[in-house]
């Protein structure tokens, strides 16, 4: 296939996304696929790259923001090219974590409990009876900007005299901030399958981060975690958390493939946190490896994802010559 392997973007994580273009770049050429690179900085800078290459897919890296909040898929519905996540609507609700934990309450997915405020009212945190009530009762809480991910902008406290430090750490990243209460017990991530005929639960991993937090740096430097693959589960709690993910996977509509993380509580009950539409890809990231554990290696993986695009994609228009690229300007 000729593949369009967009990644960068603008945001926070423009880093990770760049590591992941350089991972999937090397799993698609393994693969066989004619891959031509485009490191954007804007929505409207994939526009050449479209008119020229003409892909049969374009292989989304973009991590946050405008490529991966619901705009770049949107866009590239309306022109017809196929791309390897979840479309609009899904990637705007798994985004929005106040959105996304409002249907996962819905649904009867079990979701720590929480509660979402305007970022200009992070310095009243402290004065909510719901987020002093938790702490009395000696429950941490996590505080985090509602729509950005790989834990940017995110703190957990366990005092009230850390409440405003956090809440404006969260709130140099959006305009709305959630604060949850933190799940005691342990992190787990299932990537989702959605390619084929029904989704599947690829093996369970479990985190365990050196520092007891899986903050930005454990996440992306090699060592700072420890991952267990697959999770050492029994066999009914397995079975519920593969479930709970893929609900949640469905709930929010994804298709092709996700990454849900969860945290399993003390009392063995699967709590969902959010739903990733395009998870990293970097050499620690998580779908990989729970993939090959699964059985599939990353070109396998990689390729697969290529031929689901191309699946459940739209027939194809043409005509980007006299699009307006103004309007990318978001």
């Amino acid at each position: 296939m000729k593949v369009l392997l967009a990644f960068g973007g603008e945001g926070p994580e423009r880093e990770i996304s760049i590591l992941s273009g350089e991972a999937v770049l090397a799993a698609l050429s393994e693969g066989g696929h004619d891959v031509i690179q485009a490191n954007i900085n804007k929505p409207k800078e994939i526009l050449p790259f479209l008119e020229r290459v003409a892909p049969d897919v374009v292989f989304l890296c973009f991590h946050g923001g405008w490529g991966e909040d619901g705009r770049i898929q949107a866009f590239l519905d309306l022109l017809g090219f196929p791309y390897t996540c979840s479309g609009p609507e899904a990637c705007t609700l798994a985004m929005d974590k106040e959105a996304s934990k409002a249907i996962f309450c819905h649904c009867g997915i079990r979701t720590p409990f929480g509660i979402a405020l305007d970022a200009g009212d992070a310095d009243i945190l402290p004065d909510r009876p719901e987020i002093s009530d938790l702490l009395r009762a000696g429950k941490r809480l996590v505080i985090k900007p509602t729509s950005c991910g790989s834990t940017v902008g995110v703190s957990v406290v366990s005092t009230a005299n850390d409440l405003l430090a956090a809440g404006s750490a969260a709130a140099h990243y959006g305009q709305r901030i959630l604060v949850e209460e933190y799940i005691e017990g342990r992190e787990l991530t299932v990537a989702v399958w959605d390619g084929d005929a029904e989704p599947i639960a690829f093996p369970v991993i479990e985190i365990k981060p050196q520092s007891g937090f899986y903050s930005y740096e454990a996440k992306y430097t090699p060592g700072r975690s420890r991952y267990v693959v697959p999770a050492s589960l029994e066999g009914c709690v397995l079975k519920e958390v593969q479930s709970a993910a893929i609900r949640a996977h469905l709930a929010l509509g994804c298709h092709i493939y996700s990454r849900v993380d969860i945290r399993l509580g003390i009392d063995d009950k699967p709590y969902v946190l959010e739903v990733n539409t395009i998870p990293g890809m970097t050499a620690t990231s998580l779908v990989p490896k729970a993939a090959k554990a699964y059985g599939w290696s990353f070109p396998e993986l990689a390729s697969r994802m290529v031929e689901a695009a191309l699946k459940a994609a739209p027939p194809k228009r043409r005509g980007i010559v006299l699009f307006d690229a103004n309007v990318l300007d978001l």
